[in-house]
């Protein structure tokens, strides 16, 4: 498609399935008056903050006004819509990938499909979109519409488990480097770094968990015969996923008890041994601070020996104390 289709009409692909695998590009100017073969069907893809998409959807798609305000809502979550006409609403949510972008503040993806079209509109790039199209162009593409919907689908959750991968892989470095580095103290700015994306993942993967387990429940009279298998294969990996997610979040929370557990003990034995050592000199304190008074009438102040057997004294105090810090087992 020409780059002045896309800047003049919010139009980012324009494609006719043929039905095999493969599509064709069409310009925004051949959209209303294209004619579609028996085994052909049609995907836009449009960007939806161009005025000129909106304006296109709500007046030259033929869509109604509710489907229109509901594909053009400014805040939405992972949902199924059936409308009349078996015809249907899809909103799915995918990994953010864009350059400054943290993975899990999702982009949305919002779908209208019916037998034989397929409307999808995004707000920021999304690398799903990217994947089907060069599966059409290598000719081993969907073929319909639901496929369509399914190769989406597919390649929404591939960027999913590649996510959780990495999620899984950086806190195993953490556990591996807390247990042969009894010195290494894990960041928990990083942690709970990981703990804050699974819990964001978990909040939309779950109600895209229960679209797949819609769509394998009812099917359309336009769907494949085998797409409810594929949509339930698509489920099941979303609960792994999901179980994968929430094994890492306790994980995340026993690696921060375990290092909060080992900053209390690190702490109670210093605090210990700053005891016993407090207990050891406090006589001996008591003895010195005693003897040295500036007044009268010390003993031994003028005996030649006075100071060894105040040295002796101190000495014999210390000993007493080892042997009863032995006896009490507390060294």
């Amino acid at each position: 498609m020409a780059s002045d289709d896309i800047g003049s009409s919010g139009l980012l692909h324009a494609l006719v399935l043929d039905g095999k695998g493969g599509a064709r590009k069409v310009n925004f100017a051949d959209i209303p008056a294209l004619e579609l073969a028996e085994a052909e069907s049609v995907w836009l893809h449009w960007d939806r903050s161009q005025t000129q998409a909106q304006a296109w959807l709500r007046k030259r798609s033929g869509l109604s006004e509710f489907v229109c305000d509901v594909l053009l809502e400014e805040n939405t979550r992972p949902r199924l819509l059936a409308l009349p006409a078996d015809e249907l609403l899809l909103f799915l949510r995918g990994v953010n990938l864009n350059p400054n972008a943290e993975p899990e503040d999702m982009v949305s993806l919002r779908v209208f499909a019916d037998a034989r079209r397929v409307i999808s509109l995004r707000l920021r790039p999304l690398r799903s979109t990217e994947v089907v199209l060069q599966q059409l162009e290598a000719g081993v593409g969907p073929k319909t519409s639901s496929e369509v919907l399914l190769s989406l689908a597919d390649a929404l959750t591939n960027r999913v488990d590649d996510l959780v991968a990495v999620l899984t892989e950086k806190l195993d470095e953490e556990e591996d480097r807390l247990e042969t580095d009894e010195r290494y103290t894990p960041p928990q700015d990083k942690l709970l770094s990981l703990r804050r994306q699974a819990a964001s993942l978990r909040r939309f993967l779950l109600p895209q968990r229960d679209i797949y387990a819609q769509l394998t429940r009812n099917r359309l009279p336009w769907f494949v015969d085998d797409d409810t298998d594929y949509w339930n294969e698509l489920n099941n990996r979303l609960i792994r996923y999901l179980e994968e997610l929430e094994l890492v979040r306790e994980r995340v929370n026993l690696v921060l008890e375990a290092e909060e557990r080992r900053m209390r003990e690190r702490m109670n034995r210093t605090m210990y041994l700053l005891g016993i050592i407090t207990g050891f000199f406090l006589p001996m304190s008591f003895l010195t601070g005693l003897l040295g008074i500036n007044v009268g009438g010390i003993p031994g102040s003028e005996h030649p020996y006075g100071f060894a057997i105040a040295c002796a004294l101190i000495a014999a105090v210390a000993c007493f104390q080892w042997w009863i810090f032995r006896r009490l087992k507390w060294v």
